[in-house]
């Protein structure tokens, strides 16, 4: 069994979220949503945890994968700020929005602070736009992950070590990963979890994958759990 390999891979994830604008402590003008139940199969059995904070700073437009990187890299070298950052897209609706999400932040005054320093970046936001109430969002979000390989299939997330992820073996359309995750719930008799789907590029590879979230990550749990995703996925 090979295990504790660490590696760097190139994916993507998707999830529906629900969001409400933010319209303080952000760049006058600029939209801006924050998360509200970022992890809806985790977070809301546990109402004491502080909840982490998830922001989407809508873009202009669309920016090359490299252009965002850059930027980001060029702010993490001038700035001693905490945060993790992602490309990606949120599709509300009918209409498309580009995006950068951050995590890990702070405080949510950086926030204005890091649309400030995108812009002398060269990466703009979209502004005098205004979307209100709560939204449901399907978000597609690119970036890098660090991972260690804790066994065949299953990895943990060297930044935050409440993530995991397993490998399955083929790609589920949206629909019927949401009915196996329930499938695979109602048949779970370990710690909750939130799932999430995605995939990322391993050995020339792309390799679908199961995000989980859950603060009782390692080996085993991961490995029991893909156990059962895998009988659940037809």
């Amino acid at each position: 069994m090979e295990q504790n390999k660490k590696m760097e891979v190139f994916s993507n994830l998707t999830k529906q979220v629900t969001i409400v604008s933010v319209e303080e402590k952000v760049l006058q003008g600029s939209l801006v949503f924050e998360a509200q139940n970022q992890f809806p199969g985790y977070y809301h059995e546990t109402p004491t945890k502080p909840k982490p904070i998830y922001i989407y700073l809508v873009l202009d437009k669309q920016y090359p994968l490299e252009e965002v990187l850059r930027a980001t890299q060029n702010i993490e070298k001038e700035y001693d700020w905490k945060f993790d950052s992602g490309k990606g897209y949120m599709l509300i609706g009918t209409q498309l929005l580009n995006v950068i999400r951050l995590r890990h932040l702070s405080e949510i005054d950086l926030v204005e602070k890091i649309q400030e320093a995108y812009q002398k970046q060269g990466i703009q936001f979209l502004m005098n736009k205004k979307l209100k109430g709560k939204l449901e969002a399907e978000v597609k979000i690119v970036k890098f992950l660090s991972l260690e390989q804790l066994a065949d299939g299953v990895y943990q997330e060297l930044q935050d070590d409440n993530f995991g992820y397993i490998e399955i073996p083929k790609y589920l359309k949206y629909d019927t990963f949401v009915k196996v995750t329930m499938d695979v719930k109602y048949n779970w008799m370990g710690h909750e979890f939130d799932a999430a789907s995605g995939s990322f590029y391993k050995d020339g590879t792309l390799v679908e994958f199961v995000r989980i979230l859950s603060n009782k990550i390692n080996a085993e749990y991961l490995v029991k759990l893909r156990k059962l995703f895998l009988e659940k996925i037809r």
